[in-house]
């Protein structure tokens, strides 16, 4: 069963949500993609594979996206980490409990349609030390790279000059403004997981065949954060096309894990890092502890 739902963010933004209700006090969020929004292919899926598997899930807009009010921003990580914060307090609120966050991502693809987010739950993580279980799907580790691939070599200069760029691509046109570039350029992605608690267990999911974010930086976020377990899915690309019920599947248990950690296999438990397991073609790596 799904409800709409309608949360404040601490701006006075209103952020449209859907929840796929199943009866459970325990929820799974799902943030959704740059330049996209809850209805977007891959969040209705996970959230209805979720429902199925009796676990309630959350998927919302962030501010200036879909059906959220603002207005759009580049970058944004501080902001859409507070607008994640909205949602955690709310369910709170209202005698729930967020158990998992789930993000994908925060990297336009050349056409602007990917996902985002991996990053903004990994920020919120380190920020606040109130959610058990993360699953960052394809996350930038270094957010220095990419840029100039999308905007050009001189896009400093740029916008140094005129304070803004405007990027044409096939989804529609939006704006990198020089205080979003400074923001980006300000987000260490390192020192952030460095502040993870140990207690919250973070996976991180990435396709081998990712076109848009290395899956080198995957294995940088397996070697700094404690508590972390490495799944990497074969010939998955940045989107998982070709691979919804792959990365479906590893969200599935990752959730069943957060609902009921103590359900958690013992050898999964106390297993060191840096094992390495294929099942299927996931391949899985690193451990967590509980």
């Amino acid at each position: 069963m799904q409800h709409k739902i309608t949360i404040l963010n601490k701006r006075g933004e209103k952020l449209a949500g859907v929840l796929h209700e199943t009866g459970s006090t325990k929820v799974v969020v799902l943030c959704h993609g740059f330049r996209s929004s809850k209805e977007n292919n891959t969040m209705v899926n996970l959230a209805g594979v979720l429902e199925n598997e009796g676990i309630s899930a959350f998927r919302f807009d962030f501010s200036g996206n879909g059906e959220s009010e603002g207005s759009f921003q580049y970058g944004n990580y501080s902001s859409e980490a507070e607008d994640l914060r909205a949602v955690i307090e709310y369910f709170t609120g209202v005698n729930r409990v967020a158990v998992a966050v789930l993000g994908h991502s925060k990297a336009p693809g050349p056409f602007s349609v990917t996902l985002e987010s991996g990053n903004v739950v990994l920020l919120y993580a380190s920020k606040y030390h109130d959610i058990g279980a993360v699953v960052n799907v394809s996350g930038r580790y270094d957010l220095k790279r990419g840029i100039k691939e999308r905007l050009g070599d001189n896009f400093l200069e740029i916008l140094k000059k005129d304070g803004y760029i405007v990027v044409n691509t096939r989804a529609g046109d939006y704006q990198v403004t020089e205080e979003s570039m400074v923001e980006r350029f300000n987000t260490n992605m390192h020192e952030a997981c460095l502040s993870i608690d140990e207690g919250c267990r973070v996976l991180t999911v990435h396709g081998s065949e990712d076109e848009i974010i290395p899956v080198e930086d995957a294995l940088e976020f397996a070697k700094i954060i404690p508590n972390h377990q490495l799944q990497i899915i074969e010939g998955a690309d940045h989107r998982y096309s070709s691979h919804q019920d792959e990365l479906a599947s590893v969200v599935c248990v990752s959730s069943r894990n957060a609902c009921n950690p103590a359900m958690m296999s013992p050898n999964r438990q106390s297993q060191p890092k840096g094992w390495y397991l294929v099942v299927g073609n996931i391949v899985m790596l690193g451990s967590w502890h509980i």
